[in-house]
């Protein structure tokens, strides 16, 4: 029996994390504790060697602190605190109804694209999910909009954040599978637009068939005339369009680094607030308070997920999945592939998109980098990619299942007390459909995550 237990410590180890985790424990200081105690169990059992803690320091500075790929997720967090407090939103969300008004559903599809806008501003999904519920939410039930359409497009659209670039999980996750960030973020633009583009057609859809639940503006609201229209879209669209061309473009045009591009980004950011007038000592106080406390619970996650990790490979854990995965049949890269997708979908249920990604992604990558996909995909570069993005499509799901959808909170501390969760439970429920849909999409065409990678020869 304790020969049985020091050759399974790997998998005691990944459960007794998953247990810890559920009890509702901080993840950051669950992940280290939990490496160092079964490290320690290790070296009792005969598997570990207490010399081997001796690269555990080293392999946090050098995967963390010298990280120059990781100086960029400071950079993005600060450039979407200062976007989401300079009131940049609010007026794009004026500019977008006006301009969709004519279409059904125009005021939904207007808060989906501002969703989308700021996913390619912010990538922090918090922020976004809460300043949508505040701006748009009164807006749409004040136009008779139904309660379950409003909260459910609005939790969705806040959570394209995490996949549409700049993501900062794009860039924890590039790091974690040792592929270019550039890389990740070419990969995801399609299925990150094709995401929102599928929440689009649904709710054109909807409201062309049920208008009761999506009543259309009226042509009185905003701009009379052409030369109007023209200025607010000059004034209020124009600018944090340019920021993203700008922030994207010197990254996939190979002019700037992706910390370099976010610098710009919040130089851009800053510009934009000054423009708006709020830009002052005390806003720039609480700005930077709130990105240095994001910054740090970010970090310290990955300085957990590094001890963890580490020493789970070196218990053997790798093999003893492959070796689980054999024993019930779970071999072929399909099986697998399909397996790790209802995981991490199940895992949503439970836990937040990065702890899903520290969890899974150190255990599978490997397995799925050596597997194949015959008369599909051949290549392990490819397949990591792909499987990276399939990832983080699904990873949208982990926002928005009950009970601990992050996004669901989110909004649940944010709209007015005649929404109670069960409306936001029932919005929600088409939504994380059109992403399994979405996932079921990229799975099956690859190339939507590979076309543009080829096309900006990222692949040779």
């Amino acid at each position: 029996m304790i020969e049985w237990i020091g050759d399974h410590l790997a998998i005691l180890m990944f459960l007794v994390l998953t247990f810890i985790m559920f009890v509702g424990y901080p993840v950051a200081f669950v992940l280290g504790a939990v490496g160092i105690i079964f490290g320690y169990l290790g070296v009792w059992f005969g598997v570990f060697n207490m010399v081997q803690f001796a690269n555990l320091l080293p392999r946090i500075y050098g995967g963390g602190v010298e990280n120059q790929v990781l100086v960029a997720v400071p950079m993005f967090i600060f450039m979407g605190t200062v976007l989401e407090r300079s009131g940049v939103a609010e007026e794009l969300l004026k500019c977008l109804q006006v301009l969709l008004r004519r279409i059904p559903g125009g005021l939904a599809l207007s808060v989906v694209l501002l969703g989308t806008i700021m996913a390619a501003t912010t990538g922090i999904v918090g922020a976004s999910v809460v300043m949508l519920t505040l701006i748009a939410l009164p807006v749409m039930l004040e136009k008779g909009y139904s309660k379950e359409l409003s909260c459910g497009c609005i939790a969705a659209s806040g959570t394209l954040g995490i996949l549409i670039p700049p993501s900062i999980m794009l860039v924890i996750m590039g790091d974690l599978m040792q592929i270019s960030v550039g890389l990740l973020f070419a990969a995801a633009i399609i299925p990150g637009l094709m995401l929102s583009g599928v929440y689009l057609i649904y709710i054109v859809i909807l409201a062309s068939f049920k208008p009761h639940l999506a009543p259309p503006l009226g042509a009185h609201e905003g701009p009379q005339n052409a030369s109007e229209l023209l200025r607010m879209v000059v004034v209020t669209f124009a600018p944090p369009a340019f920021l993203i061309i700008l922030v994207l473009g010197s990254i996939f045009g190979g002019w700037a680094t992706p910390t370099e591009a976010g610098g710009v980004g919040c130089a851009g950011a800053l510009l934009l607030a000054w423009k708006a007038g709020r830009l002052n000592f005390r806003s720039m106080k609480e700005m930077v308070e709130n990105s240095a406390m994001t910054c740090g619970l970010v970090f310290f996650i990955l300085f957990g997920a590094t001890l963890f990790s580490y020493v789970f490979r070196a218990l053997g854990g790798d093999d003893l999945v492959v070796e689980i995965l054999n024993h019930f049949g779970i071999n072929t890269g399909w099986e697998v592939l399909i397996f790790v997708m209802a995981l991490a979908f199940f895992m949503g249920f439970f836990f937040d998109f990065l702890e899903i990604c520290l969890v899974l992604l150190p255990v599978f990558t490997p397995i799925l980098a050596k597997s194949t996909f015959p008369g599909f995909i051949d290549d392990p570069k490819l397949i990591t990619l792909w499987f990276a993005m399939l990832l983080a499509v699904n990873l949208q799901t982990a926002f928005l299942t009950p009970p601990f959808g992050f996004a669901l909170f989110y909004m649940k501390g944010t709209v007015p007390p005649s929404i109670n969760m069960g409306h936001i439970y029932r919005g929600i429920i088409p939504f994380i459909t059109l992403q399994l849909i979405a996932v079921a999409l990229c799975m099956y065409f690859p190339e939507l995550v590979f076309y543009l990678p080829r096309r900006w020869g990222m692949l040779d």
